[in-house]
């Protein structure tokens, strides 16, 4: 078996503990049940290219200044204090690694003071924030995404295409790749409770936009929205330089980007994910992507725990898996340049 089908056979390989049946059980229970690791981080705020705003960026300094960096993007309203950002930076601190965690605008814990937000494209926030990063290690360099940042990261990796050489390898972990069929997911039966917990905070965090910019959107409108397609249309499309919502998740999903990736890209998305059911992920990419589907492991999920009593959950899989594959690609570089190019890869378990 060839590195490249070995890694996709090992993501492909994961299975949910028999005692945590379901996309939503393994959605939620490591999110909120499992304790996440201790991290030690720096912080650094960096002034945004315009002048006008900041980003906070959460570091993880390795034992080596040529020692690798993974560079996590996280998900719609998370942060370096996310169950998936503490248990990847543990691991990457565990071996000596470098992290950073930079936080899309207004999700640091302080509102950032410029109109945008941040949303599922952003692959021009991206491409400043890698290019500035990447000088500062001369050692291998990784990027991984998560959720909506696993989406923007794949965005970013398509647009630059060679371009995007600066990264090693990526990984993109339950990315929403079609955003409508995602929306359409998440606004039915029991997934409207993970809409219902994205807008406690979103609007809020719009009612104070609001209130900096008076005028900015319609009040009524946002105070009306009961879901992420009328919430998007009301504040994120219009704000971002999209006509609506249909618009933006459009233009904005990772899927018509996928052919056009030439980094080493890891795309693994659990079939059962609430948030992108499995008939909508895609069949079909660039040579360089492995695209990995198992059938379990809920929206970043994929704990594992013992088969018996007591029923304990872990968080180790999926940093394992995401370091595991940069190790691949660290071990098959020399040969890669003159590689034949070969099909895309589909691991479905």
């Amino acid at each position: 078996m060839s590195p490249a089908r070995a890694a996709a056979s090992a993501a492909s390989d994961y299975r949910s503990p028999w005692w945590l049946p379901g996309g939503d059980l393994q959605t939620i229970y490591p999110a909120v049940c499992i304790a996440k690791p201790a991290v030690a981080y720096r912080r650094e705020r960096w002034d945004t290219p315009c002048g006008h705003d900041f980003i906070d960026v959460d570091l993880v300094d390795g034992t080596a200044a040529d020692a690798p960096c993974v560079l996590l993007f996280h998900g719609l309203e998370g942060s370096s204090d996310s169950h998936y950002a503490r248990s990847l930076m543990a691991a990457v601190a565990d071996r000596g690694w470098h992290g950073a965690i930079p936080h899309f605008r207004g999700c640091s814990g302080e509102a950032n003071l410029a109109p945008r937000f941040y949303h599922s494209g952003d692959a021009e926030e991206l491409d400043w924030i890698i290019r500035r990063l990447r000088p500062r290690y001369p050692g291998p360099f990784y990027a991984a995404g998560v959720s909506l940042g696993g989406n923007a990261m794949l965005r970013w990796l398509g647009e630059q295409g060679h371009g995007a050489d600066i990264v090693d390898a990526a990984v993109s972990v339950s990315a929403p790749l079609d955003l409508a069929a995602g929306g359409v997911a998440l606004s039915s039966g029991f997934n409207r409770l993970y809409t219902r917990m994205f807008l406690q905070t979103l609007k809020p965090k719009a009612l104070a936009k609001l209130e900096r910019f008076p005028g900015l959107f319609d009040r009524d409108r946002l105070l009306a929205a009961n879901d992420l397609y009328s919430f998007d249309n009301v504040v994120t499309a219009p704000l971002h330089g999209y006509r609506d919502t249909d618009d933006y998740w459009h233009r904005a999903s990772a899927r018509h980007v996928l052919h056009d990736i030439v980094v080493p890209t890891l795309v693994l998305n659990a079939k059962n994910d609430p948030f992108l059911p499995g008939r909508h992920l895609p069949q079909t990419a660039a040579p360089a992507v492995t695209l990995a589907y198992p059938a379990t492991g809920g929206h970043v999920g994929f704990s594992t725990g013992p088969a018996f009593p007591p029923f304990s959950g872990r968080l180790d899989w999926l940093p394992q898996r995401i370091l595991t594959f940069f190790d691949d690609v660290a071990g098959r570089a020399a040969p890669h340049a003159t590689r034949a190019p070969t099909p895309a890869r589909v691991c479905q378990a």
